[in-house]
């Protein structure tokens, strides 16, 4: 088969093609033939080694596909399945093998690259809205980068939870976006967005702010928290946050911060299942939308994560085998 490899830490020039002998199921697992793959930030941090990996590795933990063999002890799954993951290893490649229990089927009505690319982000929404944070109807959160795959998914969520949803976007075309996911305010990246943030909440600030971004808007973060509310910082698209005294959040209003990852909210498969369902069945009916807006050939995934980096890239991104 072909997939993608990574040999050395690095820029997306360390991503190569190459052919490798076709992976078989063992106990507990499917063979899936590779129909789209889901491309995430978490896929950048591991090639460049802001999460170490052991070497040489194929990136990905995201896709959607058809089950072509099961391995034994498998009784869930069947050949001819379409199923979905988000947590499977090496998904940079046109069989992957998945774990049964961690397999999600994927209704007729919902299309391949929507699915390879619903369950990493539409989770991680639900995660942020009802784990990581609790906000209740009623409530203002500040959502960054609004137009990104996370961000338009977990503004639907939110809405549809009774929240105000104040966004951060880096222009008018994603403003657009935003607004159309439900946001209530679209705020542009800067040293002004804690000062926008007070002024449309009365001076109180938000009871959560979500933060993906990292380096460049955890600072605004911050200041844009009301007393006793609480920082999500779930990702780092502009880098790492440097550290900082924890003594600050005392005199910010008593602050919490957390830094949530998506693995210890679907280690249980009841809750995996869970989520899971309820990201699928919203697809599903159409309370929930996943717009996938770029798609490239395997082939071409250096520059699927030199778009990814660059934010040039609004919604959920995919890789297609050929």
């Amino acid at each position: 088969m072909h997939a993608i490899q990574v040999s050395q830490h690095g820029g997306p020039e360390v991503m190569d093609v190459v052919e490798t002998a076709d992976p078989e199921p063992g106990p507990g697992e499917v063979l899936v033939r590779a129909a789209a793959i889901g491309v995430n930030f978490i896929d950048t941090y591991q090639r460049s080694g802001m999460y170490p990996m052991t070497l040489p590795f194929i990136p990905g933990s995201e896709g959607a596909g058809e089950v072509v063999a099961v391995g034994p002890d498998v009784d869930s799954m069947s050949v001819g399945q379409r199923v979905a993951w988000c947590d499977a290893p090496s998904s940079y490649a046109e069989l992957v093998v998945v774990p049964a229990a961690r397999a999600v089927a994927v209704p007729e009505t919902i299309a391949d690259d929507v699915a390879a690319s619903a369950l990493l982000q539409g989770i991680t929404a639900h995660y942020l809205l009802d784990g990581a944070a609790h906000p209740r109807p009623g409530d203002t959160v500040l959502v960054h980068a609004g137009a990104g795959g996370v961000g338009l998914v977990l503004t639907q969520m939110a809405k549809a939870r009774g929240l105000r949803v104040i966004t951060t976007v880096s222009n008018d075309a994603k403003e657009d976006l935003s607004r159309r996911a439900g946001a209530d305010e679209v705020l542009r990246y800067g040293d002004q967005v804690a000062e926008q943030v007070r002024s449309l909440t009365g001076g109180a600030g938000v009871s959560v702010a979500y933060d993906g971004v990292g380096a460049d808007t955890f600072e605004q973060s911050l200041a844009a928290t009301a007393i006793r509310g609480i920082v999500v910082l779930f990702g780092a698209a502009s880098g790492p946050v440097p550290p900082f005294d924890l003594q600050r959040l005392n005199a910010a209003g008593s602050l919490s911060v957390t830094r949530p990852t998506l693995k210890h909210f679907i280690s249980d498969p009841e809750e995996l299942a869970w989520r899971a369902g309820e990201v699928m069945s919203g697809i599903a009916d159409g309370s929930v939308t996943v717009r996938v807006a770029h798609s490239y050939p395997l082939a071409e995934a250096r520059q699927a994560h030199i778009d990814l980096a660059a934010r040039a890239t609004t919604g959920s991104v995919v890789l297609t085998p050929q």
